[in-house]
């Protein structure tokens, strides 16, 4: 397992990629075929609440679907602990799932890109102005648009959730293998589910 430790706006010393080695072999035991782990420590400059001057994000790279964990502090090594912890918390509620759809494997679905900002300019008051996944953004918002776009193989409802769980996120959108129609499975209160399936015509 290859392990990948970076740092924007920051350094990172040799005593703190030892503990991340470390403590990262642990992860192996949890999910099989990891061939890389990259954790990447970015310190925002200017932030006005202190305690989130850190952000950590490990990224699991294996021959199934990427997991991805992220957490804020005003500490490296907290910021790291507490980004370990959730992705632990991760591998182990998609083992939980796997467990209980016996027989089911996720597919592989590439690392998602973001697609940076179209363009940018002035408008005809002389007011800065740029476009982002064909919406132009007038001064500083409040609109705030995020494009993103990735490959994907239609999935079945269960893979769907085990791939939800993976990556941490609250939804998942994706095609149903069963009905080809795009579709969102979504995290209710407790530990129930709901999904939209859209008709297209």
């Amino acid at each position: 397992m290859d392990i990948v430790v970076t740092g924007r706006h920051c350094t990172i010393n040799p005593e703190l990629k030892e503990l991340v080695t470390e403590r990262l072999a642990t992860i192996e035991r949890l999910r099989d075929r990891v061939i890389r782990v990259e954790v990447e420590f970015h310190a925002s400059e200017g932030t006005k609440d202190p305690s989130d001057a850190v952000e950590v994000q490990l990224t699991l790279r294996s021959r199934g679907p990427v997991v991805r964990a992220e957490a804020r502090s005003n500490d490296k090594v907290q910021a790291f602990e507490t980004a370990l912890d959730r992705l632990k918390s991760q591998l182990r509620k998609a083992a939980d799932r796997r467990k209980t759809h016996r027989g089911l494997r996720a597919a592989a679905v590439p690392d998602v890109v973001a697609t940076p900002t179209e363009a940018e300019g002035l408008n005809g008051d002389g007011v800065e102005t740029h476009s982002v996944a064909g919406l132009v953004v007038t001064g500083d918002g409040p609109l705030v648009v995020r494009e993103k776009e990735f490959s994907t193989a239609p999935l079945t409802l269960a893979q769907a959730l085990d791939e939800m769980e993976l990556v941490g996120h609250d939804f998942f959108l994706y095609q149903d293998a069963d009905t080809g129609r795009p579709s969102v499975v979504y995290r209710r209160r407790a530990y129930n589910y709901g999904v939209i399936h859209l008709n297209v015509s």
